[in-house]
């Protein structure tokens, strides 16, 4: 099975200015997603798609070629994912190049692992639209997490009767970290109309998303203390 590995990074952040190229532990932040995937394919195969000539000359000075600069109505905060990654796919078929599935490796996931990537790959199949990455949430909607209904109370987001808060289902939050998307199910749908989606689970350190400041100094702190490789 032939994996493109696409790693998105747009030049505007508002959260964190300027994130994708700002220095995490001495190192620009698309190279942690850039090392994760050389661990697991060739250079030919990995994608930065970027519309930003800074995070583009950071890149190719890192040794790894930016095969096209993304078009500009690609990089606004109204862009949606799934264009961005059916805009990398025609780019390759136009090439010659077919991918059977794309693997996404957003930069705000540092802390990922190679092994949190392997055990998504594989667990992909060609009859799955997708592998998503998650971690077991904190904010079960069985316990503690409530809707205000029309008259003004709070009920429980999802029914259950249930004592304790161990007795509830397990219930998973998608961390961003790693996305396994089958092409097939892409030029047939949106990702938000996928149904064939299964979990790939990954711990909590390895799942910090930065989208704040706080975010940044708390991935900081584990790489401090050693609580990550």
């Amino acid at each position: 099975m032939n994996f493109l590995f696409l790693i998105p990074a747009r030049g505007g952040s508002k959260g964190i200015p300027r994130k994708n190229i700002k220095l995490l532990d001495n190192k620009p932040l698309v190279f942690y997603s850039i090392d994760i995937a050389r661990s697991l394919a060739n250079d030919k195969n990995i994608c930065v798609s970027s519309d930003d000539d800074e995070i583009i000359n950071l890149v190719e000075d890192y040794g790894l070629k930016v095969p096209f600069k993304r078009p500009d109505e690609l990089a606004t905060d109204y862009a949606s994912g799934n264009d961005v990654i059916m805009h990398a796919i025609r780019y390759y078929e136009e090439k010659g190049v077919i991918y059977d599935a794309v693997v996404e490796l957003q930069p705000t996931s540092p802390l990922r692992q190679i092994q949190d990537v392997k055990n998504a790959i594989d667990l992909f199949d060609e009859s799955l639209d997708m592998i998503v990455s998650v971690k077991e949430t904190d904010s079960n909607p069985y316990y503690v997490l409530f809707e205000e209904n029309p008259d003004g109370f709070l009920e429980k987001s999802k029914k259950g009767d249930f004592i304790r808060r161990q007795d509830c289902p397990k219930v998973y939050e998608l961390n961003g970290a790693v996305y396994v998307f089958n092409v097939k199910s892409l030029k047939k749908m949106e990702i938000k109309n996928f149904k064939k989606i299964k979990k790939s689970v990954m711990d909590e350190v390895s799942s910090v998303d930065l989208d704040t400041p706080t975010d940044w100094e708390y991935a900081e702190y584990l790489i401090s203390k050693s609580k990550v490789k």
